[in-house]
């Protein structure tokens, strides 16, 4: 029935009520938090790379009205407003974007600062595949954009082909994957841990010190891995490290160096990890070679 039909007033009411409410979604976060939307929501800031790349693998790109210093993929989000770091951004300059809704880390400290506003703040932070997969369909629920299934399948499947690509002769080879110089480290259970493992890699961190420690360089020293991986940002300097010449990594000349932006591809726990896969795949067979 049309609304030109509808002669009485309230019944016309009722009916655009019950249109929005169709649309309305309560969505939990990761706080354990019930955020309400009227509907998906059309402007959206997103205050970590991931979460950037993410909306824009589901089809949203269009919607983002802002980002975080960090987020640069894909090419488009460089042109919108930069609103600082993920972690204390500019609470001003996203206020002043009127979004319908901001996606951020656990991490960040403007969460209650923003509610406050009036704003709706969604809390999603992947760090393991099955994370990223959950917030895929988080998005996917909050977008209404019933993507997420065929992104997943296709980073899956793409994660298996670079295991596929591994040389046999490489397999089993013992890792060290350098997140900073302090040195942080990606470890067994994080995303990065998790995509080594699957291209049958041994991390030389396990589970049980957590996705990305702090390490003593000392205890690489004595960890003495086949290979490192690093990024050109943090690899200055490595081999002068006190012992660290004496590692067989460092000694036999087993270390890939990655460029800055293959590192911003390599820890990121979102849609591009199909991508870092290939890197570390193409990594292991041009050193494993050398063992």
């Amino acid at each position: 029935m049309s609304m030109k039909k509808i002669r009485n007033p309230l019944a016309a009411i009722g009916l655009a009520l019950l249109a929005l409410a169709a649309h309305a979604l309560d969505v939990v976060d990761e706080r354990g938090v019930s955020v309400s939307l009227p509907q998906p929501p059309q402007r959206i800031v997103t205050l970590l790379p991931s979460l950037t790349e993410s909306v824009c693998a589901l089809g949203a790109c269009d919607r983002l009205v802002g980002v975080d210093r960090y987020s640069n993929s894909p090419e488009q989000v460089k042109a919108l407003p930069q609103l600082g770091g993920g972690i204390d951004p500019n609470v001003e300059a996203i206020v002043a974007l009127k979004p319908d809704a901001v996606l951020l880390a656990k991490s960040s400290r403007v969460t209650q600062r923003l509610e406050a506003l009036g704003m709706k703040v969604l809390v999603l932070e992947p760090k393991s595949h099955a994370d990223v997969r959950r917030v895929l369909d988080k998005l996917d629920q909050v977008l209404g954009t019933h993507e997420a299934p065929k992104v997943w399948r296709v980073i899956d499947a793409s994660v298996s082909a670079a295991a596929q690509s591994v040389p046999a002769s490489a397999k089993g080879m013992r890792v060290y994957f350098e997140v900073n110089s302090a040195p942080y480290a990606a470890g067994e259970s994080s995303f990065i841990g998790e995509t080594l493992s699957r291209l049958g890699m041994k991390n030389i961190v396990p589970a049980s010190l957590g996705p990305f420690p702090k390490l003593n360089p000392e205890y690489v020293v004595r960890a003495n891995p086949d290979l490192i991986m690093v990024s050109v940002r943090s690899a200055q300097g490595l081999e002068q490290r006190p012992g660290w010449a004496g590692i067989r990594a460092v000694r036999e000349g087993r270390i890939c160096r990655f460029s800055a932006e293959q590192s911003d591809v390599l820890v990121r726990p979102g849609p591009r990890m199909d991508e870092a896969a290939r890197l570390m795949a193409q990594c292991i067979a041009e050193k494993g070679g050398k063992r």
